[in-house]
C-alpha cells in the first residue's frame, strides 16, 4: 500500500488511478467490518438464547458445514470466545481503516483532490440546462 503512494505517479490519470485503488481498499475494509459486526451480533443472538439453559441439554452447532450434536455446557463458551475473536479482528480492522483514511487524506492534499458530490454536478447540469432552455424559450414569448 504504502509502495503504491511512495510511487509518484507520472500524470493525472495515474494520480486518479492509485487514488480510486486506495478508495476501493478502504470500502473493502468497511465491507468486512461490516459483515464481521453482523456475525457479532449473531453470536450474541446464539449466546442469549442458551445462556439460560441447562448445561447438559443437547444443541447443535454447524462446524465446518457439518452440524454437531454437543452439550450447552460444551458449545456456550466456543461461542463465546468465537464471539471476542471476532470483536478483537473487528478492532484491527478499524486500526486500519483509520490507517487507511488518512493516507488518504494525505494523498488527497498533496495532490489537491476534491471529490465531485452528486449534487455539485446536478447544479452544474442544472445551470447548463437553464442557460440552454432560456434561450430557446426567450423567442417562444416574444411571439405571443
Amino acid at each position: 500500500m504504502a509502495g503504491r503512494a511512495e510511487a509518484e505517479p507520472v500524470n493525472e490519470q495515474a494520480v486518479a488511478n492509485v487514488y480510486g485503488s486506495m478508495r476501493a481498499e478502504m470500502n473493502q475494509i468497511y465491507s468486512k467490518i461490516t459483515e464481521l459486526e453482523m456475525e457479532v451480533s449473531e453470536h450474541s443472538l446464539v449466546i442469549n438464547a442458551i445462556q439460560p439453559l441447562d448445561p447438559s441439554r443437547r444443541c447443535y452447532r454447524m462446524i465446518g458445514g457439518v452440524l454437531v450434536e454437543r452439550t450447552v455446557k460444551e458449545v456456550l463458551p466456543a461461542v463465546q470466545r468465537n464471539k471476542e475473536g471476532l470483536l478483537e479482528v473487528i478492532a484491527r480492522l478499524n486500526e486500519a481503516l483509520e490507517k487507511k483514511k488518512k493516507e488518504i487524506a494525505d494523498f488527497e492534499a498533496k495532490y489537491k483532490i476534491r471529490i465531485r458530490k452528486a449534487d455539485e454536478m446536478k447544479d452544474e447540469g442544472g445551470k447548463k440546462e437553464g442557460s440552454a432552455q432560456g434561450v430557446l424559450v426567450g423567442p417562444a414569448g416574444g411571439d405571443e
